[in-house]
């Protein structure tokens, strides 16, 4: 199956899927179609799937490539593949898997051992030759999980040396000064353009957005916010953009908690209907009770500015 790579020039919203999960821990491809359609329904331009909230190190070989598959045949837009993996083996077999079901590339993140600048150049040299010079692909760039710290420089570097490079995943906290020196090199023509699309939950998307990022790639449990966020932006709207993300902030933030993020997205996304359990594969960490009535006062906020948000 043949879709469209991924380009440089991908704007917009990519959400982060997370991989739906029934009570018994089976992967429920029912929820997974109602999900992929449901980000169609809202206008994302794009999805990443077995990305780091996506749970793929639950997943065998066979489920994730069975989902990869699913979701390219079922997506009316480009699906990009966390292939990040200890060993280039794995991740060659996977990239090669998915880029032949129709994904438009994949998305790579840099192991916890790398320290220098050069060994963050060499690993993706040395990932471009693994899953071939042709493959599209996006720099996970997480120093808050991955504990990798990428300088503009570095990026530059990687983008520069190879075409394929894609897209970079901008994570950083604080990060807008790097989105800034970045789309400096561009204007100073020493370096390409690439995609750069922010992370964090959102967290800091009214502000990246402004600061030149093409949009986000996350997995807010209303991403229809961050579609809107990034469609007033481009038309110039500031204050609407900015007033619409202030009323999402609380629940945004309330998700960006490490450890239960996406238990806060699964239980939200299970009240919207769209998956049909909340559940996680194990090992994982449940919400409260006293956490859920946080989230359901949190919902009841943001639905007094933003009528999405009532659920009953």
């Amino acid at each position: 199956m043949t879709k469209t790579t991924l380009p440089r020039e991908a704007s917009g919203v990519y959400t982060i899927a997370p991989t739906p999960f029934t009570d018994d821990g089976a992967v429920d491809e029912t929820s997974l179609d109602r999900l992929i359609d449901f980000y169609a329904e809202i206008g994302a331009n794009g999805t990443t799937i077995l990305g780091q909230l996506g749970e793929a190190p639950k997943l065998d070989q066979d489920e994730a490539l069975g989902i990869v598959r699913r979701v390219v045949k079922r997506a009316q837009f480009p699906v990009v593949v966390g292939v990040s993996a200890p060993g280039f083996a794995s991740m060659r077999s996977v990239s090669s898997a998915a880029m032949d079901a129709g994904a438009a590339g994949v998305m790579v993140a840099p192991p916890p051992s790398l320290r220098t600048d050069d060994q963050i150049v060499n690993y993706y040299a040395n990932t471009v030759e693994a899953i071939g010079a042709d493959v599209p692909f996006v720099i996970q760039d997480y120093p808050l999980t991955f504990s990798v710290q990428m300088a503009p420089a570095v990026i530059r570097r990687i983008v520069a040396d190879h075409p394929s490079c894609v897209m970079l995943k901008h994570e950083d906290w604080p990060g807008l000064e790097k989105i800034t020196a970045l789309r400096g090199f561009e204007a100073d023509g020493s370096m390409p353009h690439i995609s750069i699309l922010c992370g964090n939950g959102g967290l800091f998307l009214d502000f990246e957005t402004e600061r030149g990022a093409d949009g986000a790639m996350t997995g807010y449990c209303f991403p229809e916010l961050l579609v809107d966020v990034v469609r007033l932006t481009a038309a110039g709207d500031r204050d609407a953009a900015h007033d619409l993300f202030d009323a999402h902030l609380p629940l945004i933030r309330y998700e960006q908690q490490p450890g239960v993020g996406l238990a806060v997205r699964k239980y939200v996304l299970a009240r919207r209907g769209i998956l049909a359990s909340a559940a996680q594969r194990r090992p994982s960490t449940a919400l409260s009770d006293r956490a859920r009535a946080e989230v359901d006062y949190l919902l009841a906020r943001t639905a007094r500015y933003d009528g999405r948000a009532q659920l009953g």
